[in-house]
């Protein structure tokens, strides 16, 4: 159980850290996706989702791509911060926010497509400016949806192993997740009881975060209501 602890809190760690990080992205695209009109929004849609289906190792080799010392990222942050992500507990979290992102910009965008734009034109016509209607309108009829999207970002970076074992490696105490340490008893003969009892603290994890979230995507379709 000793050996257990720490590995559950970097999954914690790196979880909450992911969704957190994705969080202001992922409503900045859902907004847009929801809300505007413009040439190439399919395009963009396609490419939110990409990761959804594409084989995780892709996902973690691009990101190795772009964050290694030589890429774009990676030499930005080696030379203006001193600092790199591979083989840390930042970039396990890079991964798996990377990862989360889709479910969460869909569950974020299937909430704002559901509150209704005549609450905010009345609101509007009551002498309240597009920010205030945006605010004490809009945002608390999509806020159910919106936590909805974080505990299922959630449950997904948690479980995120592909591109976190090609973009950061194994590394134990700094990028093994439980993911990765089920995976790692798996090699070692014997291990066979290591792995029931990490597999079993991972399913339990994602299991209360999906149920969780069901409750929350009811709340939210409860929650809005028509003039």
């Amino acid at each position: 159980m000793s050996e257990l602890l720490p590995i559950v809190r970097l999954t914690l760690l790196v979880g909450g850290t992911a969704t957190l990080g994705a969080l202001p992205v992922a409503f900045a695209l859902a907004w847009v996706l929801a809300r505007w009109r413009f040439p190439g929004k399919v395009l963009l849609d396609g490419l939110v989702h990409l990761p959804l289906v594409v084989p995780p190792v892709v996902t973690g080799w691009v990101l190795l791509l772009a964050f290694a010392p030589a890429g774009p990222i990676g030499r930005v942050l080696e030379a203006g911060f001193g600092v790199s992500v591979l083989f840390r507990w930042t970039g396990a979290a890079i991964a798996a926010g990377v990862m989360a992102l889709p479910l969460m910009v869909r569950a974020m965008r299937l909430s704002i497509e559901a509150v209704d734009r005549r609450l905010e034109q009345a609101a509007r016509t009551l002498g309240a400016t597009r920010w205030r209607a945006y605010a004490t309108v809009t945002l608390p009829l999509a806020a159910p949806g919106i936590a909805a999207a974080l505990v299922l970002g959630l449950a997904r970076a948690i479980g995120e192993f592909g591109a976190t074992i090609t973009f950061v490696s194994n590394v134990p105490g700094e990028t093994q997740t439980l993911p990765l340490a089920i995976y790692a008893a798996l090699q070692r003969p014997g291990g066979e009881s290591e792995v029931w009892r990490l597999a079993a603290v991972s399913v339990a994890l994602s299991l209360v975060a999906l149920v969780v979230s069901e409750a929350l995507v009811r709340r939210a379709g409860r929650g809005v209501h028509v003039l």
